[in-house]
């Protein structure tokens, strides 16, 4: 008998980027190393609905995941949501990675403020039929013992991350640059660099 290939475990990964930063890397690397990960796509938003404020222009967000993420192995850049008009629902990208991967097992990344909100997610139901929710729980968040909402419905479709406490948020980013401030430190040198030759985030 020919020996059945093992499942491709696939990781996925959405934000707006604006910009990303070292604790978006730390996760990416933390999730590939205890998810077992063969690819892990990178999902930049497109249309962000639920956003109240404007996201930078999507040619920006996506040249600086692009440099955010270049060196790291087995790591993607999926344009599809950036490529799709209208609103741009997660449930839809998932789809679309399980029609690219047939048998594949997803693994959705998320923060532990997303998770908490999962229920008010377009079709969230759907999303935890399609992938495994993988929440990134970082050491001094005071909430690390208490369920989500979804996860008390779910709690097989869920697993935690345990992430370092990295106190690294992209509005703090933008408003550090805004303020004239350096975020060397928050960000990769690629990435500061792009920032700087576009003008990005500066206060007018």
């Amino acid at each position: 008998m020919k020996p059945v290939a093992p499942q491709r475990r696939i990781g996925v990964f959405g934000g707006a980027f604006d910009p990303p930063h070292l604790a978006h890397r730390a996760l990416l690397e933390t999730a590939l190393a205890e998810l077992k990960l063969d690819a892990l796509r990178v999902v930049p938003t497109g249309d962000a609905w639920h956003k109240p404020r404007l996201l930078s222009a999507a040619t920006h967000r996506l040249a600086m995941v692009q440099l955010a993420f270049a060196d790291v192995p087995r790591i993607s850049v999926d344009t599809q949501e950036i490529e799709r008009t209208g609103p741009s629902y997660s449930v839809d990208t998932l789809r679309h990675i399980a029609n690219e991967e047939p048998g594949a097992e997803l693994f959705l990344l998320m923060g532990a403020d997303q998770a908490a909100a999962l229920t008010t997610w377009h079709d969230w139901q759907a999303i935890l039929q399609l992938a495994i929710i993988c929440v990134a729980t970082r050491a001094q968040q005071s909430n690390n013992g208490a369920l989500f909402d979804a996860e008390k419905l779910f709690p097989e479709r869920f697993l935690h991350l345990s992430m370092p406490a990295t106190p690294v948020s992209a509005t703090r980013i933008r408003s550090m640059i805004a303020n004239g401030q350096s975020v060397q430190t928050l960000v990769s040198e690629p990435v500061a660099r792009y920032i700087a030759d576009h003008h990005l985030y500066q206060s007018h």
